[in-house]
C-alpha cells in the first residue's frame, strides 16, 4: 500500500486562538456533506475566506497534508469520476421517484448519509466550477480546475499547521 500524502488549505474566519484541527463544515448546502473541507490550491482558499468567512472581517488560511490513498477521488480518476456520477444520479433518480422533484444538494447528501455509500471511503476530491472567477485569465473559459477535498475521517490529516491571515476585502472576490 502506497502512502500518498496531498497538500491541501483549509479556511475559516479569525478566531482569539489559532485552530489545532480543522473545523467540520455541517452546511445545508456542503456539496460533499458534513465533512472538513479544503482546497487544493492556496489561491483558492484565499477566494473562499474572501468571498465565505467574512463574519469577522479576517481569515485564516491553514496548511495540511492528508493521507489521500482512500478517497473517492472525482477529479483524476477516470473510474472514480464515471462511479461518482452513477451514484448521484442514482440518488437523484430515487429522491425524485419518491418526491416527484429534483433533489436539493441536502437531501442527496442525505441520502448518501442514511445509506452509508461512503462509509468505505475517507474522503472525495471534487472540482466545483465558479460562476465567477476573478483568477482566470481568460473570460468564461475555466481552463483552471478549483479542487476541493471533504475530509470525513481526521485520522488521515498527518499535519495542520496555520498558514497565514488575511483581511476580508469589502466587496466579494468574484
Amino acid at each position: 500500500m502506497s502512502l500518498s500524502n496531498r497538500v491541501m488549505y483549509h479556511t475559516q474566519e479569525r478566531r482569539t486562538i489559532r485552530l489545532k484541527a480543522p473545523v467540520v463544515c455541517e452546511r445545508e448546502d456542503a456539496w460533499l456533506g458534513d465533512g472538513y473541507y479544503f482546497w487544493d490550491d492556496v489561491v483558492d482558499a484565499e477566494q473562499w475566506g474572501h468571498n465565505s468567512k467574512r463574519e469577522t472581517g479576517y481569515f485564516e488560511v491553514y496548511k495540511a497534508e492528508i493521507l489521500i490513498d482512500n478517497f473517492l477521488d472525482t477529479v483524476f480518476n477516470e473510474a472514480h469520476y464515471r462511479f461518482w456520477i452513477s451514484q448521484v444520479e442514482k440518488a437523484a433518480e430515487q429522491i425524485r421517484r419518491k418526491t416527484g422533484l429534483k433533489p436539493t444538494i441536502k437531501e442527496v447528501n442525505e441520502y448518501f448519509k442514511e445509506r452509508a455509500i461512503w462509509s468505505e471511503v475517507d474522503g472525495i476530491i471534487f472540482q466545483d466550477i465558479p460562476e465567477k472567477d476573478n483568477i482566470l485569465k481568460v473570460k468564461a473559459f475555466y481552463y483552471r480546475k478549483r479542487i476541493q477535498a471533504a475530509v470525513y475521517n481526521l485520522e488521515i490529516i498527518t499535519t495542520f499547521a496555520f498558514h497565514s491571515e488575511s483581511r476580508c476585502k469589502t466587496k466579494k472576490w468574484y
